[in-house]
């Protein structure tokens, strides 16, 4: 039963592609300009600022990365809880 689950969970999962802007450690946020957000009903591209899920994703990217990242509300703010670089 439990892995009839694992689908689902894999789904929501949804990466978005973006550009790092700006990364302020002391206030814990990274900005990103991105695609549209269709998780948020988002339909357009927008630069938004994020709150790090994880304290290390403030040091594993800089301003000018390319990434694709998890976009999530926590507590009513928008956060990241997943973050990779791209090429």
């Amino acid at each position: 039963m439990a892995s009839a689950l694992l689908p689902a969970i894999a789904q929501t999962d949804e990466f978005v592609a973006g550009l790092v802007t700006k990364v302020d450690e002391s206030a814990g946020k990274i900005t990103i300009k991105h695609g549209p957000l269709k998780k948020f009903e988002m339909d357009d591209g927008m630069t938004m600022v994020f709150r790090a899920g994880d304290p290390a994703m403030l040091k594993a990217v800089k301003a000018g990365d390319k990434i694709r990242f998890v976009p999530d509300r926590v507590n009513g703010q928008f956060t990241i809880s997943k973050i990779e670089k791209t090429k």
